[in-house]
């Protein structure tokens, strides 16, 4: 099938993806003054005294903001807050779908961190969540940790819920090849959002899971990231402090020898098939940029390697943060959880590897689509919010 033409087709056909639909009858007299005035002014009463009774009298409960600037769309770059339209429709379309949430793509014509800031905090007292998407690097960063003060929950997607879902592909690859995550040296390329994510949640310490793995050697467009590097933005030199502790130097290729994992979240076509022969014996790849991944996975097993993931719907082991976004929102707001933890986080990898039972090399994760799934990480969630341990 030609995804992209049945897309385009799809899309003018249905004028998008979303719409709004009305929960009460609008039939009579009787009707609309229950559902406008002058019913409503005793709703908008209560809800301004008590400002808990939005959780239970409006939409608030189960709403999420998807937000977006289109400054890092997909692996289409900076197309813009009309480009990224069509992406946060299918965000808001999932959030319903996976976690029963009423999800609204809001796409803003600036990209000025500061007025993205002042205009989340001025919507929040609509949504019960706001979900960060497609924000460009390290500008993401900034954004969401100035909106973790807000009395709701605020997660950049393409960092944490990317970051759950490889978590989770570990786990269930280390469980298949009869190894600790701890033994594991692990190459990121992409020094973005979701590669810098999976670096911090690699490198901390964790009892369940048994991270931090044996190293890390973090790759951006310009090489290895070491502490000689004089052009890295802050947040790589903290990364920098935290990895490559063999002080390696160079490009991709040279990170890659004798590795055992391959994480990409960077561009397509950038690693080579005779790499992978360089990598360790019966290597991961998970090539996770989109639309096409850093190696198609026919190459990729043709050179050697073990498991392949991609981030694509229609190749095995799908390594996409869909898998992650609507159960974590849904967790989150059925606990009332203010944030979204790294405890969370853990629980959601957890929730998803478990669901697997028995990992193959063709199934380490769990297919979106499967029942089940993300009601098993909403509840996996909740129960670590609600935890006081």
């Amino acid at each position: 099938m030609d995804y992209e033409q049945k897309s385009i087709e799809l899309h003018k056909k249905m004028k998008g993806k979303i719409e709004l639909k009305s929960k009460f009858p609008l039939n009579t007299k009787d009707d609309l003054s229950v559902a406008y005035t002058p019913g409503v002014a005793a709703v908008s009463n209560l809800v301004a005294k008590n400002p808990k009774a939005a959780y239970t009298h409006t939409i608030k409960s189960h709403t999420i903001c998807v937000l977006s600037d289109g400054s890092a769309v997909l692996g289409l770059g900076n197309i813009g807050p009309l480009g990224a339209l069509p992406v946060m429709e299918g965000k808001a379309v999932i959030f319903k779908e996976f976690g029963g949430l009423d999800a609204f793509p809001i796409c803003v014509d600036t990209q000025d961190k500061n007025e993205i800031i002042d205009f989340a905090r001025k919507i929040a007292p609509v949504f019960g969540g706001i979900n960060l998407e497609d924000i460009a690097a390290p500008k993401c960063f900034e954004i969401e940790e100035a909106l973790q003060d807000l009395p709701i929950p605020v997660m950049h997607d393409d960092q944490h819920g990317a970051a759950v879902v490889t978590l989770a592909a570990l786990i269930n690859s280390a469980k298949l090849s009869k190894l600790k995550l701890s033994d594991l040296t692990v190459v990121v390329n992409g020094a973005g959002a979701a590669g810098l994510a999976i670096t911090k949640l690699l490198l901390d310490e964790n009892s369940e899971i048994g991270t931090p793995v044996k190293e890390i050697i973090v790759c951006d467009s310009k090489g290895i990231i070491n502490q000689k590097r004089q052009d890295l933005n802050p947040y790589k030199k903290e990364i920098a402090k935290l990895t490559n502790f063999r002080d390696l130097s160079g490009g991709l290729h040279d990170a890659l020898k004798g590795a055992k994992v391959f994480i990409g979240f960077s561009v397509a076509g950038v690693l080579m098939p005779e790499w992978i022969k360089d990598m360790a014996s019966d290597p991961w790849v998970f090539a996770m940029a989109n639309p096409l991944p850093e190696i198609m996975p026919q190459k990729a097993k043709e050179a050697g390697a073990y498991i392949v993931g991609t981030g694509r719907s229609d190749f095995p082991n799908q390594i996409n943060n869909a898998l992650a976004f609507p159960g974590i929102f849904r967790g989150a707001l059925d606990s009332r959880a203010t944030k979204i933890t790294k405890k969370m986080k853990i629980a959601a990898a957890m929730a998803l590897a478990n669901f697997v039972g028995e990992p193959s090399p063709e199934r380490v994760l769990p297919s979106p689509l499967e029942q089940g799934v993300h009601e098993a990480v909403a509840s996996s969630v909740m129960r670590a919010a609600m935890s006081t341990d």
